[in-house]
């Protein structure tokens, strides 16, 4: 995926103010409009023109797409960091005024198709709800299989009186509740954009993904684990105490398991009201052969076992 330098589009500096940013993307949109601009690719042009803005306009997209860094050139293959969206506070605002339509797989990898929120138009005037605030916490997969309380500090960003944007942070003590699923929202009432008039305060929904953990992978209410095994372990059966996400268990591994052979402890997954269930995926490891005594044991195997594992290539 290539980075795509939305200031570049719009000739600014990364210091410009809100106030330039909407003043270059009407001066541009003018320039190359399909309907009158005469310019060469002046369609693809106005429409890189109102991803841009669609990014800069926005207090809340522009300082999540600046905490990504102004090392990245136009062009260069990118791949977002780890958890780089993590604590940002995104409102629920309307995209009608960048005229644009389809976004660039550089912009949905950034913030997803729900990047394109559309403004809530069921309430009007003095009475209507403050925007909804969203915004993406990662917790730990044991607070969700035990359920927690996290402190989470939110970058807000908000525009100061000569048009540029400042981040504060909003401290938060959040209840995790037990078995919450990666995707899932945790709803805060009257925590997010204020009323522009007497309505009341819009919601913050915070989105929750899972920090990687060394162990386990999730998949909706499944928890994963990739567990090394002899190949005796495997062939020949064995008895073992595994670690669990809910502490450590005995696992029975079946006589003449192989490479990838899936043993299923049934509600041992996330929390649910169907619980999920805990997958222990075998993988064979073979022992080093660093010692003579070890190199000798690998040779007697050779002799003793009649085995070609590639007789299926028909070689």
């Amino acid at each position: 995926m290539q980075y795509k330098d939305y200031y570049k589009v719009m000739g600014l500096f990364r210091s410009a103010t809100q106030v330039e940013i909407k003043r270059s993307y009407r001066r541009l949109a003018r320039k190359y409009h399909p309907d009158v601009s005469k310019e060469r690719n002046a369609e693809a042009k106005f429409k890189e023109l109102g991803e841009a803005y669609e990014v800069l306009k926005d207090p809340q997209k522009r300082t999540a797409y600046d905490n990504l860094g102004a090392h990245w050139t136009a062009g260069d293959d990118f791949t977002p960091p780890p958890n780089w969206d993590e604590g940002f506070e995104f409102s629920n605002s309307d995209s009608s005024d960048s005229g644009a339509g389809t976004f660039s797989n550089f912009f949905e990898q950034l913030f997803g198709r729900s990047g394109l929120r559309s403004a809530d138009r069921r309430q009007r005037g003095i009475y209507a709800r403050g925007l909804d605030s969203l915004a993406k916490i990662y917790i730990d997969l044991e607070d969700s299989i035990q359920g927690a309380t996290c402190s989470f500090s939110l970058k807000v960003p908000e525009t100061d009186a000569q048009g540029f944007v400042q981040v504060k942070h909003k401290a938060l003590n959040i209840k995790i509740p037990k078995g919450v699923k990666p995707g899932q929202h945790i709803r805060l009432t009257g925590q997010g954009e204020r009323s522009s008039g007497s309505g009341k305060t819009g919601n913050l929904l915070l989105e929750v993904a899972f920090n990687s953990h060394p162990l386990y992978r999730v998949s909706e209410t499944d928890i994963y684990l990739d567990l090394p095994v002899t190949p005796w372990e495997a062939k020949l059966g064995a008895n073992i105490k595994i670690p669990a996400p809910n502490g450590s268990v005995d696992l029975k591994i079946p006589p003449h398991s192989g490479q990838g052979t899936k043993l299923r402890l049934i509600g041992r997954g996330l929390p649910a009201r169907m619980p999920g269930d805990f997958y222990v995926i075998l993988q064979i490891v073979l022992p080093p052969a660093h010692s003579e005594e070890a190199k000798t044991a690998y040779q007697k195997m050779q002799h003793e076992f009649d085995f070609n594992p590639r007789i299926s290539l028909g070689v």
